[in-house]
């Protein structure tokens, strides 16, 4: 019976690219995701769209009954830091009894090995940086406490249960994929890069930039960008890592620099060659003036090497994306 590796959640941005990258390494993989955010276009590359919700616990048993699971990469995850502050229920319910559930069914189907995708926003504000691994996890919104649970439940498991396991926390995803066949595309957009190319294609009239008045060089928060085919190469080498017996840990996925809204809205500019208007607000609840991180660790243990480290030349991927998608 063919084996596979299940992509929860692989129907959206970071899940996508993941999914190509594994089928370039000649890995079977199978897409379950309720398409709430992500896009049916974007299973391309897995054996099929297994089309439901984690919180509906029959259906995850029934797909570790129909499929043999060896391992789970798990991107279902909510992700709207601001929508976490003002609506706490859907990420607690989402991203921690979701996992639980998932956790569940994989117990029962005798699967062991997940690679989780967590993020930065687990450390909250920081005491130093860049952040390294050991860093207190104490995060200030419900998007970064959602994903600490699910870090901690993770471990206990392991603990208890003999779960081989990685999270991998990510700073900011940025990007496309260079055969501009994926790209980032949320329903509502909420993200920085994106919302500054539609405003350089004209599909919105400026850019919000929210807060001026952060301890930063420019007073604009600054953050570490991370290519997603970095990321997608991450993940790959993680779930190597498991399977040649690795001990279950936490990696931090970034490029230890970092760029202010300002500085990416800049860079923005000379990549698209297009103006782009800004329009000046108050801050946003839940963000740290600065979120850089060391990724020392993904590169000495993983054998990680990011491709894409320059901010240009994630901005000039996204943008050629972003002008095929939406353009015309």
């Amino acid at each position: 019976m063919k084996e596979y590796v299940l992509i929860v959640g692989g129907a959206g941005y970071i899940g996508s690219h993941v999914t190509k990258s594994l089928a370039k390494a000649g890995v079977p993989t199978l897409v379950f995701d309720n398409l709430s955010y992500g896009h049916r276009e974007f299973v391309r590359w897995s054996d099929d769209l297994l089309l439901a919700d984690l919180l509906d616990r029959e259906a995850l048993r029934l797909v570790f009954l129909r499929y043999r699971i060896r391992a789970v990469m798990h991107f279902a995850g909510f992700i709207n830091v601001g929508e976490s502050v003002t609506d706490p229920e859907k990420y607690y319910r989402n991203n921690i009894i979701g996992t639980l559930n998932l956790l569940e069914a994989m117990r029962e189907a005798g699967t062991w090995v997940i690679v989780f995708s967590s993020t930065c926003a687990t450390y909250g504000e920081p005491l130093e940086v860049p952040i390294p691994e050991t860093h207190p996890q104490n995060p200030i919104n419900s998007y970064g406490v959602s994903k600490l649970v699910v870090e901690k439940a993770l471990a206990d498991y392991g603990s208890a249960y003999g779960l081989a396991w990685c999270a991998l926390r990510y700073f900011n995803a940025a990007g496309a994929d260079p055969d501009a066949e994926i790209g980032e595309w949320h329903i509502p957009e909420t993200h920085l890069i994106p919302l500054i190319l539609d405003a350089a294609l004209g599909r919105r009239p400026d850019i919000a930039v929210f807060g001026t008045d952060y301890p930063t060089k420019d007073g604009t928060c600054i953050r570490d960008y991370i290519h997603v085919n970095d990321l997608a190469q991450a993940h790959v080498l993680a779930l190597s890592y498991l399977d040649a017996g690795g001990v279950p840990r936490a990696f931090n996925l970034g490029n230890g620099c970092g760029h202010s809204v300002l500085e990416v809205i800049e860079a923005a500019k000379k990549v698209s060659g297009r103006e782009i208007a800004v329009k000046y607000g108050g801050r946003r609840a839940g963000d740290p003036p600065a979120l850089v991180g060391t990724a020392d660790l993904a590169r000495s243990v993983l054998g990680w090497k990011p491709k894409h480290s320059d901010i240009m030349d994630i901005l000039a991927t996204a943008w050629n994306w972003h002008r095929k998608q939406f353009s015309g």
